[in-house]
């Protein structure tokens, strides 16, 4: 299984979004690709650049595939609210 984490996060340089380009379509159908991303679809051409090769992206990533959409908050953020809570307690 390949993981990408926070795609979006940092936008691709010209080459990272080439080798990124070529990656997919070489798992295609052979191994497991898990991407996490903050953004909404809409928001990835300002990752990716272009909108032709961000559509084409998503079409080879979207093809197979289970997406699960999370609302809410952080989990990092409840967890530092909860440190900074109980320093506060403790002090």
């Amino acid at each position: 299984m390949l993981i990408i984490d926070e795609l979006g996060f940092v936008p691709l340089s010209k080459t990272g979004t080439e080798l990124l380009f070529e990656l997919i379509p070489q798992r295609y159908d052979r191994g497991s690709t898990l991407i996490t991303s903050n953004l909404p679809f809409e928001e990835w051409m300002q990752t990716f650049g272009t909108g032709r090769l961000t559509g084409a992206l998503l079409d080879r990533l979207t093809h197979h595939i289970n997406i699960l959409e999370m609302n809410g908050e952080s989990y990092r953020l409840n967890q530092s609210r909860a440190r900074l809570q109980n320093a506060k307690t403790s002090s």
